[in-house]
């Protein structure tokens, strides 16, 4: 039996089963390496970029261990912040859908305190959260973290870079003496040394140095300061990508450029820290059903969050950081997938860029603008629309459910009908805008297992 097979370990029935009912069939490099060890119960680093599979890996960890039948905290994943905690527990419910009533609860800053600490009364498995927010739990006391057995740290490296070291170590603190613990990061400075021998016990490393030779195009392209807007409508009208991320480095630049290509027929929008908490979730799942083809944004967009499928990337800016180029250009070509960066600079930008190429492994190719060609001079449009309905998990709406009805009443094709999330008191649906567009934007509410739910268009 192939060794890259999740078949060949020694996992749940249920758990494998809904491992190949995801179709994850092969390891990634990561998982192989890391869920070994992690099943033998050791103390781990793991070394990987953004989108190599670490949260199948710790998360088959947590649900091979899991005792469905103690609703004592057992499992505490810290990330920096709240976008990746709700990606992360996400991933966590997909793969625990077949184990039966398995609890995940998230806690992070921007959401009552008083709801999540009903839901932590009520019991709960597995518990996501930001350093902060558990913090507060702590303080509190409303949070018992006395029977944790592992502790998961998510991208280590960025919740230094945010200031969290003393936050992790008091946390630690607070966690049995015995327990196993997991640290993942996509680099590994100086501080994160320090943090290892705090709050870790003779841990094994794994260091994954696959850098997408091959999947990943960079190029550079030289332009002045007054043609830059031009020069990035030529990228995007020359690559026409389903999904591209436009990287600004201040807040009011993101905006200037959004409102320049909404203006100019694109459809686009922008996403920083600015931006209340639900506005921005939303802002993300239109981006990743495909409802929002241009997103600009700040380097929020450029760790901490899981976005699939993005073909082009473009430095509108070039970053400050050189370590953040990485990161920004590591949300295209991710699990094999191809894809571009592209970096708009001038020459007052030069020092940047040298550094950011002394940085990297592979080379950035030099193209000039006159080089591109617009295959078409018609705006990027989205393919999708999305449908906002007001309910969701809480309402017992399942995704079947959905569909059934779209399909029954709406008359659509089971192909018009992509990706649907189901929060807790929400649902979306992502619709293709050639399928029966005009009866849907028409829509108030829908009768779905016999309610009646409203419903808009996002």
């Amino acid at each position: 039996m192939p060794e890259n097979k999740f078949s060949s370990l020694n996992l749940d029935t249920k758990l494998l089963e809904n491992l190949e009912s995801l179709n994850f069939s092969s390891m990634t490099t990561i998982q192989k390496q890391a869920i070994p060890i992690i099943m033998q119960g050791d103390d781990l680093i793991a070394k990987s970029k953004t989108g190599s599979g670490k949260t199948i890996a710790f998360g088959i960890g947590i649900l091979q261990n899991l005792d469905v039948k103690n609703f004592d905290i057992q499992f505490l994943v810290i990330c920096p912040t709240r976008e990746l905690c709700e990606q992360v527990a996400s991933e966590l419910r997909k793969l625990a859908r077949l184990q039966h009533n398995v609890k995940i609860v998230t806690i992070y800053g921007g959401e009552s305190l008083y709801n999540q600490r009903r839901s932590l009364d009520y019991g709960a498995h597995i518990v996501v959260g930001t350093p902060g927010r558990i913090i507060d739990h702590i303080g509190k006391e409303t949070i018992d973290l006395s029977k944790i057995k592992m502790l998961v740290l998510d991208e280590a490296d960025r919740m230094l870079d945010m200031g969290f070291y003393d936050d992790i170590s008091y946390i630690k603190t607070k966690l049995p003496t015995k327990l196993q613990t997991l640290l993942f990061s996509a680099t590994y400075p100086e501080n994160i040394k320090t943090l290892v021998k705090n709050v870790m016990h003779n841990p094994k490393t794994v260091t994954i140095d696959e850098d997408n030779d091959g999947y990943l195009k960079q190029l550079t392209c030289k332009v002045k300061k007054e043609d830059k807007y031009n020069a990035l409508k030529t990228v995007l009208l020359s690559y026409r990508p389903d999904s591209v991320i436009i990287f600004c480095n201040t807040k009011i630049d993101v905006e200037e450029v959004t409102h320049k290509l909404y203006n100019d027929g694109f459809d686009t929008e922008y996403l920083h820290g600015g931006l209340e908490q639900n506005i921005r979730n939303e802002m993300l799942l239109m981006f990743s059903n495909k409802s929002i083809p241009v997103l600009v944004t700040t380097n929020l967009a450029a760790r901490g969050i899981d976005i699939k499928d993005v073909s082009l990337v473009i430095n509108y800016d070039l970053p400050q950081d050189k370590e953040v180029y990485l990161h920004r250009v590591g949300r295209t070509a991710r699990a094999g997938d191809e894809g571009v960066s592209v970096s708009l600079y001038s020459e007052s930008d030069r020092d940047q860029l040298d550094a950011i190429k002394e940085l990297v492994k592979t080379d950035i190719e030099e193209i000039a603008l006159k080089e591109l060609t617009c295959k078409s001079k018609t705006p990027i449009q989205s393919k999708y629309v999305t449908l906002h309905l007001l309910a969701g998990k809480k309402d017992k709406i399942r995704a079947g459910d959905i569909v059934g009805t779209f399909i029954k009443t709406l008359g659509l094709e089971k192909d018009c009908i992509g990706n649907i999330d189901i929060l807790q008191k929400d649902a979306y649906v992502a619709i293709k805008r050639d399928c029966n567009a005009d009866i849907i934007s028409k829509l108030k509410e829908i009768s779905i297992k016999a309610k009646r739910i409203r419903i808009f268009v996002l």
